[in-house]
């Protein structure tokens, strides 16, 4: 996917709110990069210098915690923006960034970003509406992770990514394939904690695993575990 024109028609929705002017500004400095599954984008302390534009695969945002064990705070599907929210609030970053599989991400210069908003209300209004949707996510997130017991906590994570990235044909199995590693990282809780609870699901019949695949055998099961916490 070297053509940029290309690219660019792959974020239909930025284009949509840029003038043909600005459409050209954008092609004349956007870079695409690909990530091997795992690689890092940017980490904790960096400064922002891009706007970042996932174009295919997955993305982790995640914050290293307590005795450097990382948490994470959400997973980007495509087509996500991401990397500006510390650019427009005069920040480095305060997480950190990597490719959850191979990805392929465009990178616009963030000082074009910026002197593009400030003469083009549509396209601030593109930002606000996606950082002010992010807000509310997130602390409903947090709500989830510092009250829920980790039953409740990892019965969320398991419907989260069947609402974020879906199954596959079976209509059952995630077609996200995380790690265990993933699973407690995203659920907020030890390893160890991730591989007790998912075989006390698998041996309530709840789900079923193997390896990395795991299948939702009894969803409003699961629901009800995430609600009640």
């Amino acid at each position: 996917m070297k053509n940029k024109e290309e690219v660019l028609s792959k974020l239909p929705d930025l284009a949509s709110v840029l003038t043909a002017s600005e459409r050209r500004q954008v092609l004349s400095v956007m870079k695409v990069e690909t990530f091997k599954k795992n690689e890092p984008i940017y980490s904790e302390g960096d400064v922002p210098s891009h706007l970042l534009c996932l174009i295919s695969g997955k993305v982790k945002i995640y914050k290293d915690g307590v005795g450097g064990r990382a948490q994470i705070v959400r997973v980007l599907n495509a087509v996500e923006y991401f990397g500006f929210r510390a650019a427009f609030a005069g920040e480095d970053y305060v997480t950190s960034a990597a490719a959850f599989e191979p990805s392929v991400i465009a990178c616009i210069p963030i000082t074009l970003i910026q002197d593009l908003v400030m003469r083009n209300a549509r396209l601030g209004w593109f930002f606000i509406h996606r950082l002010a949707t992010a807000l509310g996510k997130s602390d409903a997130r947090t709500v989830g992770l510092t009250q829920k017991h980790i039953r409740g906590r990892l019965a969320e994570s398991i419907l989260f990514l069947k609402d974020s990235y879906g199954t596959e044909d079976d209509g059952e199995t995630l077609s996200i394939k995380p790690s265990r590693e993933d699973m407690a990282n995203l659920s907020n809780m030890t390893t160890s904690n991730a591989i007790r609870t998912l075989s006390t699901f698998a041996q309530e019949n709840l789900i079923s695993l193997d390896g990395r695949k795991i299948r939702i055998l009894d969803e409003p099961a699961l629901q009800k575990i995430s609600r009640i916490g």
